[in-house]
This record gives structure tokens, C-alpha cells and sequence, in this order.
């Protein structure tokens, strides 16, 4: 299969990534992605790299390009009702063992735009579309599409269209919904074109009772990037129900709740929704963990990549760059064999995926319910981080060897010759 036909649905990190090592691993390969959206998704919250995906953006070349597109935040301070900072927790400087603020703090947009670049020219690049039906045949798989686009038979259907994949729950017959594990958070994100920050290029993270969360970030462009967190109790299943139906109501509905919910929260939550109602691109999502049974189909015709098949919060950008590169390699060394290469790629990812879906109290125990679960959690913080004992034990683990968890992945023996091409693209999208 010296030029592969392969659709992908989306056109975020995990799609971006797979299309750029295909075109690696195959010259000529056919690759059309169709987006949802009507343009490229420039918007969104801060996302980071972390464990093997920062060997793979050194790889592709694009790493200069991550680095230089930086929000520059420099770390996170908890503050308390005055704004006044109790705790704070810096960057490491180091690309191995990382704090809550990554070496690659970006946001979203930007770097899917960064990983899609070099391959633009490259690819058939559809928007205001998506996978409506499948249908695998012996020899393929027919595709129709939900706008329009007339039907077509791909080798591969790569499914990278996010938390809520139709194609997911198409390939499993089951809700797309089924396989989400809610962890009790949800979070809206939107742009304030002002600087709340004062200058500080340090995010500021406030704790008001009932697990409500006021969170500053900054944006180099001089305008602050706000979000509102809520963070039910594990077995508030009434709670996250109320959170889940009114986001499927949509924006309008989910501001609604926020004013009601932060009106008393304390701190710059008044001011914050008050620019929320001016801002031009707010979105609120579920902070949920996928647990896919599978990622790919029997025929080896329909796979799981990213979001769509493990998305992780904490750790789901790396997940999808990681899963991109390996899927690619995969599909590289058995080039004739696509039901094999899936396997392989479920058999690298699947372990590695699961080995950080593990816990997902970690919000539950960082965002306290009650007043007095608060005042113990920043009296901690007060301790650990004014002495810098977070610091030291850092240090401490990257000296002894304590990096963060990485997937080892097999030397994949791609093409000198396009290697050589796909990295002078990168370099002139910088």
C-alpha cells in the first residue's frame, strides 16, 4: 500500500499529528479530513505537552514553532478571597518532570494549527462536515456524509472527532455517552480582553465553598483567559446530571447556571461574568475520562484516535500527539495488513492509557467542598510550597530518576526521503 486512502474526522491535535507522520511514512498517501467547524478551530483553552509527545513534537521539527507560540505562564498562585497569594507553584524548567504548569503551556488552536501546517498542502482539507454512516466492506469502508459530500470508500476510517465521537459509538452499537466516565468536573472557558492579571504572567486559582472554582490564566496578547470550574462530590450524581443537561442546552443555558451558581462566590467572580456575557468565544465541556472497550473495528476498516478513543484530562493533548505518531508507525511497518497494525496500536496505547486513568479523585481532593476542607487545604499549601518542598521533591525525582511516564515506543524506520521533505515544511511554517 504504497499510497493509502484514509479519511479523518477532525482536524484538532490527534488528527493534525496522524496526518503528519502518514505523509512521513507514505509520500503519496491520500489523506481528506473533514472538520465539523466552518474554519480551523484557532480558539481555546490552554492545553500542554508532557511524556512522549515531547519527543515527538522534537521529532516532527515543530518544537521551536510550540515554544515560541507559548502563553508564558509561569506558574499558578492560589489565592484566597482578597486575591491576596497563599501558595504558589512555578515551572519546573524541565521537559521531564513537570508541575501543573508545563515547559509547553499553548492553547488549543494554536497548536493544532502548528501540527496541521506542514501538512496543509498536503491533504483535502473539508469543513463544515462530518462522518454521518459507515459501512465496512471486505475490500474497505463506504462513508456518508452528514452535509452533503457525496459518498466515498476510504482504506481507513480514523475517528478523531473528540469526547463525544458519533463514529465511536457507532463502531461499539452503543452511545457514544456510555463510555464516558464523568469525573464531576465542569469547566467553562472563555477570552477576557483585558488583562485581570495586572502584568503577572502567573495564573491565579481561587477556592469559593461548593467545590466552585474562579480560575485566571494569562495571554500574551494582553487579555486574561477566565474559566469557571465546578467540581461536584463523586457521588453527586444529581449534581453532575444538572451540570450535563444544562450544557446540552447549550451556551445561553450553561451562563445562566454560572450566574446563579458564582453570584456569591467571592473574589473576581462578579467582574468575570460579567465579561463572560461579552465574550466572543465561550464554550463549557465535562472533564470526562473515555474508556473505550476497543479502538478499532474487527475488520480493522474504523479506529479510535485521541479524545475519540482515550481522552484523559491532564494528560489528553499528549495522549493524542503520542497516539497519532504511533498509529502512523504502526500502520508503516504492516503496510499491507491494516487489521494487524490496529492491533498493534491498541496494544501499545491501551496500557499506557490506562496506567493514567487510574485516579480521578485528584480534583476532588484539590478542590475542597466545605470552608473548613479549604482552610486545610491552603494551610498545606502554605506549608509544602512556602518551604518548597514541592520543588525539592521534583528535583529530588528527576535526579533519582523519577520522570514522567513514557511509552516506549518502537523505532519506527521511516522514509529518509520524506522525513526530509515533511521537516522543510515545518521549518517554513514557523
Amino acid at each position: 500500500m504504497s499510497s493509502p486512502n484514509i479519511l479523518i474526522s477532525g482536524s484538532g491535535i490527534a488528527g493534525s499529528a496522524f496526518a503528519f507522520w502518514l505523509l512521513r511514512a507514505f509520500k503519496h498517501a491520500r489523506i481528506t479530513i473533514v472538520e465539523r467547524a466552518p474554519e480551523l478551530r484557532l480558539t481555546g483553552s490552554s492545553v500542554d505537552i508532557r511524556s512522549s509527545a515531547v519527543d515527538i513534537i522534537k521529532r516532527m521539527g515543530v518544537e521551536p514553532a510550540i515554544r515560541a507560540a507559548s502563553t508564558n505562564e509561569e506558574g499558578v498562585s492560589w489565592v484566597n478571597s482578597s486575591g491576596k497569594a497563599f501558595a504558589t507553584m512555578r515551572a519546573t524548567g524541565r521537559t521531564d518532570v513537570q508541575s501543573i504548569t508545563s515547559e509547553y503551556e499553548i492553547f488549543r488552536g494554536t497548536l493544532a494549527k502548528i501540527l496541521i501546517q506542514p501538512s496543509m498542502d498536503k491533504v483535502q482539507l473539508v469543513f463544515d462536515e462530518y462522518v454521518d454512516t459507515y459501512q465496512e466492506l471486505a475490500d474497505g469502508v463506504e462513508v456518508t456524509f452528514a452535509k452533503g459530500r457525496p459518498a466515498e470508500k476510504f482504506d481507513l476510517l480514523v475517528a478523531a472527532d473528540g469526547l463525544g465521537s458519533r463514529i465511536r459509538g457507532q463502531m461499539l452499537g452503543k452511545p457514544s455517552r456510555d463510555q464516558i466516565h464523568d469525573e464531576g468536573v465542569h469547566v467553562a472557558y472563555f477570552t477576557v480582553k483585558k488583562d485581570l492579571l495586572n502584568g503577572s504572567k502567573l495564573a491565579k486559582w481561587y477556592n469559593a465553598p461548593g467545590g466552585r472554582v474562579v480560575f485566571l490564566r494569562p495571554d500574551p496578547a494582553g487579555q486574561t483567559r477566565g474559566h469557571f470550574m465546578s467540581v461536584t462530590k463523586a457521588n453527586d450524581l444529581a449534581g453532575k446530571k444538572r451540570l450535563n443537561d444544562t450544557i446540552a442546552q447549550g451556551n445561553e443555558a450553561y451562563m445562566d447556571l454560572l450566574e446563579k451558581d458564582f453570584a456569591d462566590a467571592g473574589w473576581q467572580a462578579s467582574q468575570l461574568l460579567a465579561e463572560m456575557r461579552t465574550s466572543t468565544d465561550f464554550y463549557c465541556s465535562l472533564f470526562g475520562q473515555v474508556r473505550s472497550p476497543k479502538l478499532h473495528s474487527t475488520s480493522g476498516r474504523v479506529v479510535l484516535l485521541g479524545d475519540a478513543g482515550y481522552a484523559t484530562p491532564g494528560i489528553g493533548t499528549s495522549l493524542a500527539t503520542i497516539g497519532g505518531y504511533v498509529l502512523a508507525g504502526e500502520i508503516l511497518r504492516e503496510p499491507t495488513n491494516l487489521s494487524l497494525a490496529l492491533q498493534r496500536y491498541e496494544q501499545l496505547m491501551m496500557p499506557f492509557v490506562k496506567s493514567h486513568q487510574g485516579d480521578d479523585n485528584a480534583m476532588q481532593i484539590m478542590n475542597p467542598q466545605s470552608r473548613w476542607g479549604i482552610a486545610c487545604r491552603n494551610a498545606v499549601f502554605t506549608v509544602v510550597m512556602g518551604l518548597k518542598i514541592d520543588r525539592v521533591a521534583m528535583r529530588a525525582a528527576a535526579l533519582l530518576g523519577f520522570s514522567e511516564k513514557k511509552l516506549d515506543m518502537p523505532d519506527y524506520a521511516w522514509p529518509e526521503e520524506a522525513q526530509d521533505e515533511v521537516v522543510m515544511v515545518a521549518a517554513a511554517a514557523k
